[in-house]
């Protein structure tokens, strides 16, 4: 029997979509003060670090303030509904991918299965093309990289090697524009695009102990 292949947010950046719906439909405005970050840990049924990841996203693109001894504030109503609205584009892939397997022979193999979640995964990843005609790579996380267990972040991923990170797949999940918090764990099959040259810059990156790309 063929294994599905479940497609999902993080959940961080689930919260931080939540929480901008919640700004977007006038729940909170702007200078409200939203709960502390163990409120919303208890509200969300998540630990704190994913509620500050949620948060840091917010941050980044805007929409909220966050200081040391203040708490979170709203801070922009217009970002917040461009965030829902993109959030909403690209929870259209999930939708796409359920469509898929409902259309798929059950005989088919696995492999066949999966590269076709790729091919409309590539398809609703069109924006990435307009930047970069190249098609994606796919590199393997072990443990031979001193970077596991850190995020595209903290490691300045994209400085190092000007490709962007458009899915990573763990296990049976795949994680779609995982987003600069989303860590790098053993076994993960991580999906960037980039010039011709960018595997190549990866590999190096992630693996510079070891002399060789592998084939």
């Amino acid at each position: 029997m063929q294994k599905k292949m479940k497609v999902q947010m993080p959940r961080y950046q689930q919260i931080a979509a939540d929480i901008a719906a919640k700004i977007a439909d006038h729940e909170y405005k702007v200078g409200d003060r939203i709960y502390a970050r163990s409120s919303l840990a208890g509200k969300y049924g998540v630990s704190s670090e994913t509620v500050r990841r949620a948060i840091c996203i917010l941050a980044d693109l805007g929409i909220v303030e966050s200081e040391k001894g203040s708490g979170v504030h709203i801070r922009s109503y217009e970002k917040a509904v461009e965030y829902v609205k993109q959030f909403e584009d690209i929870k259209t892939i999930s939708q796409i991918k359920e469509d898929l397997e409902q259309s798929v022979n059950r005989q088919l193999e696995e492999m066949e299965y999966f590269q076709s979640c790729l091919s409309d995964l590539m398809f609703q990843t069109e924006r990435f093309r307009s930047l970069n005609p190249f098609s994606p790579f796919q590199i393997t996380i072990t443990d031979k990289t001193p970077y596991l267990n850190q995020t595209t972040s903290e490691i300045n991923f994209w400085h190092h090697t000007a490709a962007t990170v458009v899915a990573i797949k763990r296990k049976d999940v795949m994680m779609i524009s995982p987003g600069p918090y989303a860590q790098f764990q053993k076994d993960d099959i991580l999906y960037f695009m980039g010039d011709e040259e960018s595997l190549e810059r990866v590999y190096s990156f992630l693996y510079p102990e070891l002399p060789n790309q592998p084939l």
